[in-house]
């Protein structure tokens, strides 16, 4: 349950809260978001805006751990990706310990709509999660992961 507990802050304290104002902005045009706590780091890089790729990474002492890759953008032009994305950043700032991965099965506030479904554990997973806005699918991202080692 550490690694679980870490990967909620972690999500918490960086997209979740910060968005595109705070990543750094790597040489290859990658954007990176940063965590850690005691002996855990966090690192999600991530290509693109709409749509876009990336991956998170978990090292315990510098070690790596755990990863999640995904894959997403906003469809349709009903809404702007801003409202779409920031209406995401809410939705991942209910992330829980059970299901670490992206937000909760379900959130709702005003005509946005945060649904997301996903199959495994902390060890290996898999999901898939959607915005709807008035009703109509406007989001939608792919992810995958789970424990990594050396060998």
């Amino acid at each position: 349950m550490e690694l679980s507990n870490f990967l909620v802050k972690a999500k918490i304290n960086t997209y979740a809260n910060i968005g595109e104002r705070g990543e750094k902005i790597l040489q290859d045009g990658c954007k990176e978001l940063e965590y850690s706590e005691r002996n855990f780091q966090y690192s999600d890089r991530y290509y693109g805006f709409n749509p876009f790729i990336g991956e998170e990474v978990i090292f315990d002492n510098g070690e790596f751990i755990w990863g999640m890759n995904y894959y997403g953008g906003v469809s349709g032009d009903q809404i702007s990706a801003i409202d779409v994305y920031r209406f995401l950043q809410k939705a991942m700032r209910l992330v829980r310990e059970d299901r670490p991965y992206r937000g909760p099965s379900n959130y709702t506030e005003g005509n946005f709509e945060y649904v997301d479904k996903s199959e495994g554990n902390l060890d290996s997973f898999y999901g898939f999660e959607t915005i709807f806005f008035k009703g109509k699918e406007v989001y939608k991202l792919h992810y995958h992961g789970g424990m990594i080692s050396k060998k």
